[in-house]
């Protein structure tokens, strides 16, 4: 005979109502810090992002709210790789070729030489190579975007977290350093709008900052600034997927050996699958302006609900660990797109430096 009681006691299936019920108090925490966050954007100068961080951060005692608790989580990861998977919709095809060959290998060779130099460096400087690609990912490709996307595929350890949110932190700040102090230098060497939007594009490391320095050129600079800075964006799957098989495969030769090595990430992670869909079909179809306009908006709000989320879930006291040597860093591998950049167009005979 069945007994009803037990069955009446038993747990019931974890329904998407009651997944929902256990989310919302921790995302609806981290969707009013990123409206507050875009708010005061809107009103000052302060990147959106810099400040849904800072702010999760000074709230960080909300993430030990049982409650808050699974929500805060959801949001900083699955979240948060849906707005990045989502900015394949920006990249086409036809905006690479736009630029012309040598702006794209150019472009291309600054990208590769950047995370060159944060490895080699890190590892003279003491660093793990972990922080090393990270911080020389984000500021080669797309800022934040780019270190959540990287960090996807690096092995875990107690520090990751850390690592992450000190990036996303600096290449923030630097970007916004970039915004007011590229556009004089540009001015300074007389380049024309055209080509301070590349140099532009191609140098500053988070988007919004690249369409505030562009435009406050001109519509010219800012427009072509944009263009550059989308094509270092679609740049950000091979990269991923490049360091995934890489990990992969040191992981799978240590393993051969005897030796324990981390979790081997997923050959193309999910939201990078996606990311290269979107970019593809944006590139082989008519895709409505108002589609892909929707899928950029997404995006961004999503990856600033992610950061607050990020911010939430980090104590700042384990941040500021990271310590003095990994702002100087960060700095030397800002410095150093910057000037690889510019000799660049001054071999390519762009400008004339001297």
């Amino acid at each position: 005979m069945i007994d009803q009681a037990n069955i009446a006691l038993s747990e019931p299936p974890d329904t998407w109502w009651q997944r929902l019920y256990d989310f919302f108090p921790g995302l609806a925490l981290a969707a009013l810090i990123a409206m507050a966050s875009q708010f005061i954007a809107d009103n000052s100068q302060i990147p959106a992002m810099l400040m849904a961080l800072v702010i999760g951060l000074m709230l960080n005692f909300l993430s030990q709210v049982p409650r808050c608790k699974p929500g805060i989580a959801y949001g900083a990861k699955p979240v948060l790789r849906i707005g990045v998977a989502l900015l394949g919709a920006r990249i086409s095809f036809e905006m690479v070729t736009g630029l012309g060959l040598p702006t794209v290998l150019l472009i291309a060779g600054a990208v590769f030489a950047t995370i060159a130099f944060g490895l080699v460096t890190a590892r003279l400087a003491g660093f793990q190579y972990r922080f090393g690609f990270l911080s020389a990912g984000a500021v080669a490709i797309c800022g934040a975007s780019a270190a959540i996307a990287i960090a996807a595929v690096l092995p875990r350890d107690e520090r990751s977290e850390d690592r992450l949110v000190f990036t996303i932190v600096g290449v923030t700040v630097l970007s916004t350093v970039a915004m007011i102090a590229y556009p004089p230098v540009t001015h300074f060497f007389g380049l024309s709008d055209y080509v301070a939007g590349v140099f532009l594009g191609a140098t500053i490391h988070d988007v919004a900052q690249v369409v505030g320095a562009g435009f406050s050129i001109s519509n010219e600079a800012g427009e072509t600034a944009t263009l550059v800075k989308l094509l270092r964006v679609s740049m950000l799957a091979p990269i991923v997927i490049g360091a995934a098989l890489i990990i992969r495969f040191v992981s799978a030769t240590r393993e051969r050996d005897g030796e324990t090595s981390s979790a081997r990430p997923p050959l193309m992670p999910g939201f990078v699958m996606v990311f290269v869909l979107l970019a593809t079909i944006n590139s082989l179809f008519a895709v409505p302006p108002i589609l892909t306009q929707v899928a950029a908006t997404l995006s961004g709000w999503l990856l600033l609900l992610a950061i607050a989320a990020v911010g939430l879930k980090t104590r700042l006291s384990d941040v500021v660990k990271v310590g003095r040597s990994a702002v100087a860093f960060l700095v030397a591998q800002t410095l150093f797109i910057a000037i690889f950049f510019g000799l660049g167009l001054h071999v390519l005979g762009v400008i004339a430096l001297w």
